[in-house]
C-alpha cells in the first residue's frame, strides 16, 4: 500500500478528521488533503504523520527506489550527520575560547615565549583535520566502508 493509501487509512481507521490530523501533525489541512490526493509527502512530513500514528515512516512510504536506502535509515543518517556536525561547531567554539584564553595568559605571563602558539597550532590541525573527513571526505569514506564490507562478505 502506497503512502497516499496508507495515511488516509489510517487517519479513518482512528477515526480522524483531516483537521484533527493536521492539528496533531503540525501540518496544514491542505497538506494532508495533498497526501491523500496522490502528491508524495516529504521525509519531515512522513516522520510527523508516523509520529502521530505510532507507526515507523517505511511503513507510510511507498517502495524505495532501485538502489536507494531505506526511508529510516536515510532519515537516521541524516541526523547522524546533524548531530556530528554540532559536535564539530561546538568543539570549534571551545577551541576558540580557550586559545584566546591561553594566548592572553600567555602574553601576561610570558611575553617571551608564545607557547600558546604550540596549542593553538596543534588544536588548529586536528580539527582541521576532523572537519576535512566530517565536510569533504565523508561520501568517500562511506563508499569506501561499502566497498570494503562487501568485499570481505564475498569471500
Amino acid at each position: 500500500m502506497n503512502s497516499t493509501n496508507q495515511v488516509k487509512a489510517l487517519r479513518l481507521k482512528k477515526a480522524w478528521s483531516q483537521e484533527q490530523l493536521a492539528e496533531m501533525t503540525d501540518l496544514s489541512v491542505r497538506t494532508i488533503q495533498r497526501i491523500e490526493n496522490g502528491e508524495r509527502p516529504g521525509l519531515e512530513t512522513l516522520s510527523a504523520l508516523a509520529a502521530v500514528f505510532e507507526v515507523s515512516v517505511a511503513d507510510l512510504s511507498t517502495a524505495p527506489i532501485e538502489g536507494e536506502a531505506p526511508l529510516d535509515q536515510r532519515i537516521s543518517d541524516a541526523r547522524h550527520q546533524v548531530e556530528q556536525e554540532s559536535h564539530f561547531w561546538r568543539a570549534v567554539l571551545t577551541a576558540v575560547v580557550v586559545c584566546a584564553l591561553l594566548f592572553a595568559l600567555n602574553r601576561f605571563t610570558q611575553p617571551g615565549y608564545l607557547w600558546s602558539l604550540w596549542v593553538i597550532a596543534i588544536w588548529g590541525a586536528l580539527l582541521l583535520v576532523r572537519g576535512l573527513r566530517l565536510f569533504l571526505f565523508a561520501g568517500a569514506i562511506e563508499r569506501w566502508k561499502k566497498t570494503r564490507l562487501q568485499r570481505l562478505l564475498r569471500k
